[in-house]
């Protein structure tokens, strides 16, 4: 095996990556994940590449197979990728999503929504144990009636993505939570009970903060509500039977089909949809050249694989139900792919190691090794991009280390989750942050400050490490 690089060579990438993608948000703005991050990442990528290749003679060969393997293992993520483009153009326009947004305007009240928000997408997500699916099904839903109420896009998807991952981290069918189980040897049970006493005191605080930002701050929207609703009526049929949509979906996900399964039926279940209910639109994306048959063949090609847009007679709504298919997911493909092959750079020149074993050394009590494995989580799902990696990573390194200072693997797999579940969706560039991102259509820098949840959960599990609240040592 390779010697480790010294602390100070592994954290020379990431330093170029930090410097690179400051510079990049500072001029590009919201615009910084359209290519300029990519080309961040990759000379990130290629500056740990020279690292290797030269002081630790690592071969090209092995640079390439780490990138095989890496990009082999997120094709799956890609797809569900591509297929929630496809799914949330069809539920729009279909009808299913607008039809939402209309009885949800009349439903929910102003000065409760953003609580409402949180607490719906956190009961869909532990019945789905999915935040991606609860995200671009409901959640594209909320952020449209938000956003025509008149809140900021940021506080919407906070609420949005705050409900969506604490339902995941609880949730016995989220494959996150029985990841960060199975790693470390924890009854999955017994891993959701103990991760209760950080979890619910973190959600209940994030509740109250979005109770009183909606009853402290009127939004300014209200006018609008009428008018779009009005849009939205004359503009698709919004009929009951759009429910069979959601309906067979929610039975799907109930009967633990395949993510891939569930997405790629509940698309086409809409397209069907919106050729049944919705023919004008059809009629007005796909052009008056041909027949009816041939015109909605091609206008549900168009909604699935690009972008569409429908007039409303409002303005503010005609941007609300534009969509961009599968298209509209290429630029974060591409961001996925870059971050990828910089995560296989770092580990093959053993960086990552040497990083971790660096903080392994600052850890003096319980609360040092679990701020400890915080921060390696966390640094994890920065130089891998990918949050299952960084699981796997995190349980993986710190066992033997619990195991010998006489913990509990429930301490450990409790920290992993609330380190690296739930900040994933906190990173630019990693494939949590770059999929909601694209999902909600608001960058991850703008729903980053009201994702309270989901930076409040690691300094929770380091406040009650500190207290040594039900820390539990191995009996012998």
């Amino acid at each position: 095996m390779k010697p480790l690089p010294s602390i100070w060579l592994a954290c020379v990438p990431l330093v170029i990556l930090v410097a690179l993608i400051a510079c990049v948000v500072g001029v590009f703005g919201d615009e910084a994940l359209s290519g300029a991050s990519q080309i961040a990442l990759l000379v990130a990528a290629a500056c740990c590449v020279l690292v290797g290749l030269v002081s630790h003679s690592i071969t090209w060969q092995q640079f390439e197979d780490a990138i095989v393997e890496k990009v082999s293992g997120i094709s799956q993520a890609l797809l569900i990728l591509l297929l929630i483009g496809a799914l949330s153009s069809a539920w729009m326009v279909s009808g299913v999503v607008p039809m939402f947004i209309y009885y949800g305007m009349e439903l929910l009240h102003p000065s409760w929504f953003l609580l409402s928000a949180c607490g719906i997408c956190a009961a869909v997500s532990v019945m789905t144990g999915s935040s991606w699916t609860t995200i671009a099904t409901i959640g594209v839903a909320l952020i449209g009636i938000g956003q025509t109420l008149g809140f900021s896009e940021g506080w919407v998807a906070g609420a949005i993505i705050c409900g969506a991952y604490f339902g995941d981290k609880i949730s016995p069918l989220s494959d996150t939570t029985v990841l960060a189980a199975s790693t470390v040897g924890t009854p999955l049970f017994t891993h959701i009970r103990y991760m209760m006493y950080t979890t619910v005191p973190t959600f209940i605080i994030t509740l109250l903060i979005f109770a009183f930002e909606g009853l402290w701050r009127a939004p300014s929207g209200f006018s609008q509500v009428v008018q779009v609703r009005e849009g939205l009526s004359h503009t698709f049929n919004l009929t009951p039977w759009l429910l069979l949509v959601p309906a067979a979906t929610a039975l799907m996900i109930a009967r633990r089909l395949p993510s891939i399964v569930v997405l790629f039926l509940s698309a086409f279940m809409a397209c069907v949809m919106a050729v049944l209910c919705q023919g004008h639109l059809l009629d007005q994306i796909g052009g008056t050249d041909h027949g009816v048959l041939a015109r909605h063949f091609r206008a549900t090609m168009i909604l699935v694989s690009g972008e569409t847009s429908l007039d409303t007679g409002v303005p503010a709504l005609n941007d609300l139900v534009a969509t961009r298919g599968m298209s509209g997911m290429m630029g974060t493909v591409w961001l996925i792919l870059c971050a990828t092959i910089f995560g296989a750079a770092m580990t093959v020149t053993r960086m990552v190691d040497s990083i971790m074993q660096a903080v392994l050394r600052l850890v003096r009590n319980t609360m040092t090794l679990v701020g400890s494995t915080s921060l390696v989580g966390v640094f994890l799902n920065i130089v891998t991009a990918d949050q299952y990696l960084s699981i796997i990573l995190t349980g993986s390194m710190f066992r033997d280390t619990y195991r010998q200072r006489g913990y509990e693997a429930r301490l450990l797999s409790r920290t992993t989750e609330d380190c690296v579940t739930v900040t994933s969706v906190l990173i630019p560039w990693n494939t949590c942050g770059m999929t909601q991102a694209s999902v909600l259509g608001v960058g991850t820098l703008i729903y980053f400050p009201y994702c309270f949840f989901n930076y409040l959960s690691p300094l929770m599990t380091i406040f009650v490490a500190a207290l040594g609240y039900k820390i539990f040592r191995v009996k012998h």
